[in-house]
């Protein structure tokens, strides 16, 4: 739970967008949240590695790297020395009096640095330390991902801070676990630390990987060549020491009578929270979004709400930004709130709020993405070249280029415009999983 001085807390922001118009017997309504933080997660110009915890505070972050390092990795042999490469970076770009540890994950999960179920606290000797014992990190075993997370959470739960943090590195399937086994570990972890998951090469499953940082509201990506680890895990580790403020909730307040039909993030990715809700109270449930920096989100809410009049209106929800207090007790950081106006203005109550507009599109962008993944793997070309090219317009539309890119690696774009397309007849591994991986990650709307 937080424990801060207000002077290292960032200030929260709520904006709601929506059309809060219906016609006479409508019940839909959707908004859009906007959560900011700001003045929090910087280090006023100090280097990382060099900026002190806050005056009076001990260190208020932990992290633990965890680097595969099953049989595979020795194929080719550059690949584990590109993992010792940047897990150095990584240590390297620790904030002074962070705790930290290094674990090599097999079959089984090891501690390599600093080893007896301890965290270091990073300084420039133990940072120096680290480093050395990175040289025992060699390639042999097999893979089962759910002992190296719950190794990572018996170090974590030994620090005394708030800000808990994964990064995890594998470069093949989970195959030493059953999925069943996996899932009970992510069940027993998650809301406990957040977990950044990469995949590098092209031997390992998105899905397993995407699934593990979603279930631990952290980043996924593909790091096709070994050689681009290291300044990918130097970033993954600068925004782990932007973070100051964990465990915020997002809180959504329904009257009686109104039923929520889903939550989701929408941006910087699309992340699906509705089934994550805890209760608060028999009108109130909280939905996890991790720890924040200095950054803002975006989340598509949408709630049914009764039958009305002409003339009528009401508060269809309040959404809170809730930071829970060691004492059990909870801060709200900032409010917004989604109303309803039943209006027999045809104009006023058919017109689409852009913000609503342009995420559900974005939704729809990620969904068929990954259908039409699924209908090439299983040989359904003409359902792979439907969607897929709907997925082209859906991209071209919004100006999310990003995603355009990497649909022109998979698809021979005939007219972005009308999602026309072809399959291509030969996709390399890496263009194909780095599609799916970066599938979720949305733009913001045009201004």
């Amino acid at each position: 739970m937080a424990n801060f001085s207000k002077s290292t807390v960032p200030q929260f922001s709520v904006e709601v967008y929506q059309n809060e118009f219906l016609p006479e017997g409508g019940r839909e309504v959707n908004a859009i949240v906007t959560v900011t933080s700001t003045g929090g997660g910087t280090t006023g110009g100090v280097p990382l590695a060099e900026a002190p915890p806050a005056p009076g505070q001990g260190p208020n972050a932990a992290v633990v790297i965890m680097v595969d390092c099953s049989g595979s990795m020795d194929y080719p042999p550059t690949k584990m020395r590109n993992a010792r490469d940047a897990t150095s970076a990584a240590i390297d770009t620790l904030r002074d009096g962070v705790a930290f540890a290094v674990v090599a994950g097999t079959h089984v999960a090891k501690e390599v640095y600093p080893g007896g179920g301890r965290l270091a606290v990073a300084d420039a000797s133990t940072r120096a330390e680290a480093r050395n014992a990175l040289r025992k990190l060699s390639a042999g075993g097999g893979t089962a991902i759910g002992t190296w997370l719950r190794l990572t959470d018996r170090l974590l739960a030994s620090a005394d801070v708030s800000i808990r943090h994964g990064i995890l590195l594998t470069d093949g399937r989970n195959e030493h676990e059953t999925p069943e086994d996996l899932r009970a570990s992510l069940d027993a972890v998650a809301g406990r630390f957040t977990c950044d998951a990469r995949g590098v090469g092209t031997d390992w499953v998105v899905k397993e990987v995407t699934g593990i940082a979603s279930a631990m509201l952290g980043t996924a990506d593909i790091v096709a060549d070994p050689s681009g680890l290291a300044a990918d895990f130097t970033e993954m580790m600068e925004n782990a020491m932007g973070k100051e403020v964990a465990d915020v909730a997002l809180r959504l307040w329904t009257p009686v009578g109104v039923e929520i039909k889903f939550v989701k993030q929408v941006a910087p990715t699309v992340e699906e929270l509705t089934e994550r809700r805890t209760d608060a109270n028999p009108r109130a449930g909280d939905y996890p979004t991790g720890s924040w920096g200095d950054e803002s989100r975006d989340y598509h809410v949408c709630v049914q709400v009764p039958e009305a009049g002409v003339g009528q209106e009401m508060l269809a929800a309040r959404v809170s930004l809730i930071l829970p207090a060691a004492d059990g007790t909870s801060q709200v950081l900032s409010q917004g709130l989604v109303r309803a106006v039943w209006t027999d203005d045809m104009v006023a109550s058919t017109s689409i709020n852009p913000q609503v507009a342009h995420y559900t599109g974005q939704a729809e962008l990620a969904q068929v993405i990954q259908q039409g993944l699924e209908a090439r793997k299983s040989g359904d070309f003409d359902g792979a070249t439907a969607k897929l090219g709907r997925a082209v317009q859906l991209a071209s539309d919004s100006g999310n280029a990003d995603t355009a890119k990497l649909l022109s690696k998979v698809v021979d774009v005939v007219d972005a415009a009308t999602g026309t397309v072809r399959l291509k007849a030969k996709v390399a591994d890496a263009d194909e999983m780095t599609l799916e991986t970066r599938s979720t990650k949305t733009v913001r709307v045009k201004k």
